[in-house]
């Protein structure tokens, strides 16, 4: 009964700790913290959301020559556009989507893991997640991550579950539809595929329902025997259909795609995370390094600690096999390959892009967890020394609990909404002062829009067409009376506004806290007179010209 009763006191903290991400929606990122500098605050909100947006609040969801994620991206801004019927198009419901899809986070660790191990295995994975500041944070962000997370973790308890269901290749085929709902939510998910393909090939080697439980001897050479007829041959028919079903429904899509002449849209996403990359030959390294670095920014303790657990699980099994013929415990298990694998991939993603940033971290962190959890769970399951050495794990992480716990509350407890009364006094101020069409332009458009409802444009991304070859000409086209920066003005940007406007600043707001981005400067654009254009020539329109009046810094 103390039992029971110690499990479900746990529980009652673990709902505790997951309501609050609910709490306070329309509350800034928390200020000063070490991911400070992820622009996610600032953009991604509103950007991979503006197709619901816009169709809500004017009637379109595309418009020509801006920014338009959503033919790449389409499941995240289709599920906002069905919330915002519902709710009316607010930051608090496209953060309450993003917090609904760490609920379902929570819920899919837990039906994955409790039939590998002991229940305070589960558990105590869902306690990292809940108390994790870094997670919570990311998670009450309107962005791609959660709601990628979860799809992936559908797939993986839908594929550990195959070998044991009646139709497993009939079920493989929502395995496919999972993955092309996970492509088309972000496209960086073709990097988690091996994860999903080791889970669904070792699942079916030696099928076992709890793999920390059942450490038995067995016969060493049927061991090997079978990791020699490794691609079971079910397996492999399961992993023809879901590519099968992936290749024709991601297929059938982009297809959709070109056919609505929004194939420009699709690779000009691509083309934006195309970050320049370094002539060194030896650059890979350096960003292979840089990512690593960066996954300290989920737990300086949880982190190293999961890094010792992989090694001293991989080699206690190890040892076990060769000496002893035991089963290899989590060397070939599914999830927790799937885990390391998961994390990997997205480490790879990173490295390749050469761009690390802390909001790409919020997938990973989920597989880390469970990698903890199940790496110390194996080692309490051993015997002698090594069981100490997960006792001493298990030690490490409660204070890593406690400590992340504190640091949560204190976020949840003392909200700060700088930045929703930032948007809300800038559109105020426009309204009361017009200028024009009520139409700002500014990298956090979109983002502002969420908010309060103004008409934006991006002038950061801009789809080069014959149509619209530069934001000059967008500008000229939509007519905006208004743009927003960040503490400083970028020459680029000046020279495009400059061939057809001067600029007065009229009006600041402080928001966030970043030394470089914790003042949104608001200026209205004055058309030349007689629809005049200046022309290029060199760097003549990146400077202050006559008729503007700048008070900030150009860069």
């Amino acid at each position: 009964m103390s039992k029971r009763w110690l499990y479900a006191a746990w529980m009652v903290l673990i709902c505790i700790f997951a309501v609050i991400h609910a709490l306070n929606l329309a509350a800034d990122f928390p200020n000063h913290t070490a991911w400070h500098i992820d622009w996610a605050k600032y953009t991604d909100e509103g950007w991979y959301g503006n197709a619901a947006i816009r169709a809500h609040l004017f009637g379109h969801w595309y418009v020509p020559g801006d920014f338009n994620p959503a033919p790449a991206v389409p499941v995240w801004p289709f599920l906002e556009w069905i919330l915002f019927f519902f709710t009316g198009v607010s930051v608090q419901a496209a953060r309450g989507l993003a917090v609904a899809f760490f609920f379902a986070n929570l819920v899919l660790c837990y039906t994955l893991l409790r039939p590998r191990g002991p229940k305070w295995m589960a558990l105590l994975a869902l306690t990292l997640m809940v108390t994790n500041p870094f997670l919570y944070c990311f998670s009450r962000l309107a962005i791609l991550e959660p709601m990628l997370t979860t799809l992936l973790l559908a797939a993986l308890n839908l594929v550990v579950r195959l070998p044991r269901m009646r139709r497993p290749v009939a079920a493989s085929a929502v395995v496919g539809v999972l993955f092309t709902l996970m492509m088309l939510t972000k496209t960086t998910a073709i990097f988690l595929l091996p994860a999903l393909a080791w889970a669904l090939f070792a699942s079916f080697w030696n099928p076992i329902d709890n793999p920390i439980r059942n450490s038995v001897e067995i016969d060493s050479d049927r061991t090997r025997s079978s990791l020699r007829a490794w691609f079971h041959p079910r397996a492999v028919r399961c992993a023809a259909v879901s590519f099968w079903v992936f290749a024709v429904t991601f297929s059938a899509w982009m297809m959709l795609v070109v056919a609505f002449g929004y194939f420009g849209d699709y690779k000009f996403l691509l083309f934006i995370n195309k970050y320049v990359k370094p002539t060194e030959f030896y650059w890979p390294l350096l960003s292979f390094w840089w990512s690593v670095r960066g996954l300290i920014w989920i737990d300086h303790i949880l982190i190293p600690l999961g890094a010792v657990l992989i090694g001293t699980v991989l080699a206690a099994a190890l040892i076990a096999w060769k000496s002893a013929g035991k089963r290899p415990g989590l060397l070939l298990d599914p999830v927790f390959g799937a885990s390391i694998l998961a994390a990997g991939g997205y480490i790879l993603f990173m490295t390749y892009q050469n761009h690390p940033q802390p909001r790409y971290f919020a997938l990973i962190a989920v597989f880390c967890f469970l990698i903890v959890a199940m790496g110390a769970a194996e080692l309490v399951a051993r015997a002698g020394s090594i069981r100490l050495l997960g006792y001493g794990a298990i030690a490490v992480t409660a204070m890593a609990i406690v400590a992340n716990g504190v640091q949560t509350a204190s976020f949840a407890a003392h909200p700060e909404y700088t930045f929703v009364t930032a948007a809300r006094e800038l559109t105020a101020y426009i309204d009361q002062h017009p200028n024009g069409n009520r139409v700002l332009v500014s990298i956090s458009g979109d983002e502002i829009s969420l908010i309060s409802h103004v008409q934006t444009l991006c002038d950061d991304f801009s789809m080069h067409t014959q149509a619209y070859p530069d934001l000059g000409t967008k500008l000229v086209i939509y007519k905006p009376g208004w743009w927003a920066t960040w503490n400083d003005i970028d020459r680029g940007t000046l020279e495009d506004i400059h061939t057809h406007y001067s600029l007065e600043q009229v009006a600041s707001f402080k928001a966030f806290d970043d030394p470089e981005r914790n003042v949104l400067v608001l200026f209205k654009l004055r058309p030349l007179p007689d629809g005049q254009a200046r022309l290029i020539n060199g760097d003549n329109l990146q400077k202050q010209l006559p008729g503007d009046k700048i008070f900030i810094p150009l860069e």
